[in-house]
């Protein structure tokens, strides 16, 4: 599992534009999961183009909860995640991958490694080498986090005008 987390993520080669966005976040910190549904609008994308999956340490697997969520519980042998919604996240290509955790945790940056995604932003405060494009704000101000990706992704030709 070490060797996993210290090698580079997959790449893709797909070609550029934002067609696919997929969220991990940490629900203990941040949780209004459904904050991420802006996206749409902001990049101008379909309806179901954003897939969020929230880590909580600890939770009920009976509870309904909104948000698909996984935790350390779900870690199985060899650095596997035994958790259908980590498995169905974990299947699907992402053109963006958002890491929106500020804390270092084994399971998120093991869910980060093993999603195959072109573009991967984070947090400054997070190991740099699991993400291409990294924002200096904290995770209560998603306002910012937001105009910061789309700023960026500007620059980055992934927009269209």
């Amino acid at each position: 599992m070490r060797e996993e987390l210290e090698n580079p993520p997959y790449p893709l080669s797909r070609k550029n534009g934002i067609q696919m966005v997929g969220v991990i976040v940490d629900l203990d910190t941040f949780p209004r999961a459904e904050s991420f549904e802006d996206f749409i609008e902001l990049l101008g994308l379909r309806p179901s183009a954003v897939k969020v999956i929230g880590y909580k340490r600890d939770y009920d697997t009976n509870s309904p909860y909104a948000t698909p969520i996984f935790s350390d519980k779900d870690l199985g042998w060899h650095g596997e995640i035994d958790n259908g919604y980590a498995q169905e996240f974990l299947s699907r290509e992402y053109d963006v991958l958002i890491n929106y955790y500020s804390e270092k945790n084994l399971m998120m940056q093991l869910m980060t490694v093993k999603t195959r995604a072109r573009i991967r932003v984070g947090f400054a405060t997070v190991d740099k080498t699991f993400n291409d494009l990294i924002v200096d704000c904290p995770t209560k101000d998603f306002d910012l986090f937001k105009n910061e990706i789309r700023k960026y992704l500007n620059v980055l030709k992934e927009l269209s005008a």
